[in-house]
């Protein structure tokens, strides 16, 4: 087609309620280039509408966005897709460092002699405060007064660094502590489905909202048609200074869901189900599209149970196109009729409304089938979301996991070590210790909640109570959920099991479950203990919800609750009582989950959408704590050099003007050798810092004591910090020294075993470049970019891995390290690698600089073939190819530039 064309020619006028409004019409588009938009996905037609409102030369033409479209009908090579999201949302963890590099980027461009305020955001931003929470203080009824004091008193010095940006930056608003968790804040208050823009013109124009968030949970919003997903950190400061968005155009995988759920299922269910089959049938890197009988079925907080889990199943986005369910629920939360209407029309304007028709037509690049009526009552674990057990196999299940080697998963638990005996109070292996109603996942869904709470007061009204050795607690997603359990009497209930509201944020889903009891620690530790959490949330990869928590089992919030009655993960639900009442009647579990009528009746007497417009109102208002928080404006933040949270960071620091270019990496040691499913918990832990870890003896240094070190995650704003953290999971099982976890590492030659931290150190001194090699799926779980910044940060040039997970290969990217795959059918074990290998990586070196600081026609193309020698220490020569993942020209761009943060810097400044 002709790029003469003008994105104005797509322009139509509506009339809503009286008033004109001008949207990109994709069908007026459809018909100049002859393409059948019934064919496309819905989510690819969102794609198309943003191409089209944003078509710039500079950054596509008409013709790069019909070979985008071409990819999707099979008739073009892979590309790439330059998007505007209309908003970007952060929270604390993640944001917190976004804002950090922002105001070094500042620095940066004073030192260059630039204009600061040229770094500030170009789209909305909203950093939600949620994950500093900490349980400390559970099972009373000033729980959630004294948690939040101590959260100020711990983060008094980034709140404050959060008021200034929110002073200092444009377009920057920031939900204060205590609102909620931030996926459910977006869907319940920032959300709109569609946007109406009234700064393009004469006409206000809409277009649908789409957002990324530094966060891998942000997918929950496709549950409300609205296309988002997780970005990394770096990404994320790209776009806030007006970059676009590149990502390879991906795949649409359809997931036709039949049947029905059973009458004790739950939406928990569904989303292990859903998150099982597909990760078994592969959906990385690609989107996810529901339909089908099966979603009719579904509430919308169903759907958004599904959609929050995409990261679980490894897609880029699950989507559920907007529907009525979508206008039920914005009315339901209390949106103004006029939005929920003007998002009905619009949608249907655009054939963007409902589902399909005639499915089998839509350029899926494959349908998968799911039916829903398998998702029997079950858990996931002990290690991985994907890992789902029926309930009525789990003590079979558990006792298998627990004595099969660790090489295969397990715990190497003896069998007669097994006992289910705990009468007497003592723990034993298999002890929950920790049940927890938690996450964004299963806290924003009226149906979970009430059905727990339900069960809760039939347990009550026995005389149940959890048993004595489980540390309970309840960290809504939303205020509103307080608000109606209370109006329903089910609060009561749940705080009579220990169920007390502790916050309302991420809490234990991130890792801040606070301390054990000091007698169950001992015990846990003295016994070396297979312990259990049983959480409602989306993740409990090891090490992530307790250092001490070996086992971590997700859950419905009703089987939380259930689980903490227990008290063992290898209940027989089926067989055993929880209790003999006084006429010996045995009470089961069966007898207190209520029927879906009384959920349903609950439901209809809860749904109050004064609870949501009367908290949208205050959203971003703090309490006293907050408020009383000093703020001011500057362009310029003044560092203090004293700080153990906010450093500048090192790599802002010395920013040539000009690209480093590429070059070949010669001469590298392995820092690390390791196995399948590395997390980024793995990689950059969030939760507790250890005294005797590097992380930990700097803090010392710096005179902190143990008592006030917080989190990884809190500290995230420290370089220092976070460097020395990097690998030091405790749960981290490093191949070079395999008879040890945790942070530890050879140094070769020495041959000395030494914290990775260490070797690090060393191998800089040395000048000596490092690699990382791992199995499948490197990079699993969340979208932290500190496992990118930590990994570069080591001296890592490059990871060589059989896979990698979407949003860590763009962080590694993102920083410079370059992300290298094994070719199929190979693998560090199968080419004979030990991790004590010399190693030379060529053929990076093609990219040659213009003279004004682009890779001159890119020689180096994305998905290039490079060559690997290996020399181990008998010098013999191991020689292998492995594919380059700079998987778009835009990414070989950025690594050229030595990362996208000095990509960006310079294209700012004009370099």
């Amino acid at each position: 087609m002709s790029n003469r064309l003008s994105k104005d020619k797509f322009v139509r006028i509506f009339e809503f309620q009286g008033k004109p409004y001008s949207y990109f019409n994709i069908e007026a588009y459809a018909q100049e280039t002859g393409i059948d938009l019934n064919r496309y996905p819905i989510s690819w037609k969102i794609i198309l509408e943003n191409l089209i409102r944003n078509q710039n030369d500079s950054v596509i033409n008409f013709d790069g966005i019909y070979t985008i479209l071409q990819f999707c009908s099979g008739n073009s090579q892979p590309c790439e897709i330059p998007f505007y999201p209309a908003r970007l949302l952060l929270q604390d963890f993640t944001g917190i460092p976004v804002v950090v590099d922002l105001a070094a980027m500042r620095d940066v461009m004073v030192q260059w002699g630039g204009d600061p305020s040229r770094i500030n955001p170009m789209i909305p931003v909203h950093l939600v405060i949620d994950h500093s929470l900490q349980v400390d203080v559970w099972a009373c009824k000033d729980a959630l007064e004294q948690n939040l004091l101590r959260e100020f008193e711990r983060n008094s010095e980034r709140y404050k660094f959060l008021k200034w940006a929110q002073a200092s930056f444009s377009n920057f608003s920031v939900v204060p502590p205590g609102k909620g968790i931030i996926h459910q804040i977006n869907i319940e208050h920032l959300a709109t489905v569609v946007v109406v823009n009234h700064d393009s013109g004469s006409l206000a124009t809409v277009f649908p909202d789409t957002v990324f968030g530094t966060d891998s949970h942000t997918t929950m919003v496709n549950s409300m048609g609205i296309l988002g997903w997780g970005i990394g950190g770096i990404e994320a400061e790209a776009i806030i200074v007006g970059q676009p968005y590149y990502f390879p155009a991906p795949p649409v995988v359809g997931v036709h869901l039949v049947g029905s759920l059973t009458e004790k299922s739950s939406a928990t269910d569904v989303a292990l189900l859903v998150t099982e089959e597909l990760r078994r049938f592969g959906v990385v890197g690609k989107i996810v599209e529901f339909f089908g009988p099966a979603c009719e079925q579904l509430s919308f907080q169903d759907r958004a149970t599904i959609a929050n889990m995409a990261p679980e199943y490894g897609a880029t986005m699950g989507y559920f196109p907007v529907d009525e369910k979508t206008i039920k629920f914005l009315l339901d939360t209390g949106r103004p009729s006029q939005l929920a209407e003007l998002v009905r029309h619009y949608c249907r304007l655009q054939g963007i409304f409902g589902g399909y028709s005639t499915p089998e037509k839509v350029l899926f690049e494959r349908i998968v089938e799911i039916d829903i009526s398998k998702a029997v009552p079950s858990v996931a674990g002990p290690k991985r979301p994907q890992d789902r057990i029926p309930l009525s196999s789990l003590p079979k299940a558990f006792r298998e996991i627990l004595s099969k080697p660790k090489s295969s998963g397990g715990y190497e638990v003896p069998e007669t070590a097994l006992s289910a005996d705990n009468s007497n109070g003592n723990i034993s292996h298999g002890s929950v210790v920790l049940a927890s109603i938690t996450s964004c996942t299963n806290t924003s869904n009226p149906e979970l909640l009430i059905t727990a709470g339900l069960l809760a007061r039939k347990a009550r009204k026995l005389g149940l109570k959890p048993k004595a050795w489980v540390k309970t607690s309840f960290a809504p997603g939303s205020r509103a959920v307080e608000l109606y359990l209370k109006e329903l009497g089910l609060m009561e209930d749940l705080e009579a099991l220990g169920f007390h509201i502790v916050g309302f944020g991420c809490a234990t889903c991130i890792g801040n479950s606070g301390p054990l009891p000091e007698p169950i620690l001992k015990a846990i530790k003295e016994q070396n203990l297979v312990v259990c959490a049983v959480v409602s949330a989306n993740r409990n990869f090891e090490g992530r919800v307790h250092s001490a928590v070996r086992a971590n089992f997700l859950a419905s919030p009703a089987l939380v609750v259930a689980f903490a009655l227990a008290g063992r993960i290898d209940f027989d639900w089926d067989r055993e009582p929880l209790a003999m009442l006084p006429d010996g009647k045995p009470v089961f579990l069966k007898d207190l989950l209520p029927s879906k009528d009384e959920i349903s009746s609950a439901i209809a007497r809860a749904n109050n959408p004064a609870y949501y417009s009367n908290l949208r109102e205050e959203l971003f208002r703090g309490n006293e704590l907050w408020e009383n928080l000093p703020s001011f404006s500057s362009n310029l933040f003044p560092w203090d050099p004293s700080s153990t949270y906010l450093r500048r960071p090192s790599f802002l620091e010395n920013v040539p003007p000009n690209p480093p270019g590429l070059s070949d990496i010669e001469g590298a040691r392995v820092l690390l050798l390791l196995g399948d499913s590395v997390t980024t918990d793995h990689i950059s832990p969030a939760g507790s810092i250890p005294e005797d870890s590097p992380a930990g003896m700097y803090l010392k240094s710096q005179g902190v004591s143990p008592k006030d070190f917080n989190s990884y995650g809190a500290r995230r704003g420290n370089h220092e910090v976070m460097v020395r953290g990097t690998f030091a999971n405790i749960r981290l099982k490093n191949k070079l020294v395999p008879d040890k976890t945790g942070g530890w590492t050879l140094h070769f030659p020495s041959g000395e075993v030494v914290t990775v931290w260490e070797a690090a150190e060393r191998y800089r001194r040395e000048g000596v470049p490092l690699v990382v090699i791992a199995g499948k799926e490197y990079g699993t779980g969340s979208s932290r970019d500190w496992a990118a910044k930590g990994t570069a940060l080591l001296g890592v040039k490059a990871v060589i891995a059989e896979s990698f997970e979407r949003i860590h290969r763009s962080n590694l990217v993102g920083m410079g390290v370059i992300p290298l795959q094994f070719l199929p059918g190979e693998s560090a074990e199968k080419l004979g690698l030990t991790g004590e290998e010399i190693f030379y990586i060529r053929g990076l070196s093609k990219a040659v600089e213009n003279g004004v600081g682009q890779p001159q026609g890119l020689p180096l193309q994305p998905g290039s073939i490079l060559s690997v020698e290996a020399i181990q220490p008998t010098g013999r020569k191991i020689q292998f190819s492995v594919l380059c993942r700079l998987d778009t020209g835009v990414e070989v761009e950025y690594a050229f530039h030595g990362g996208i943060l000095p990509k960006v810097l310079r294209g700012v400044r004009g370099v």
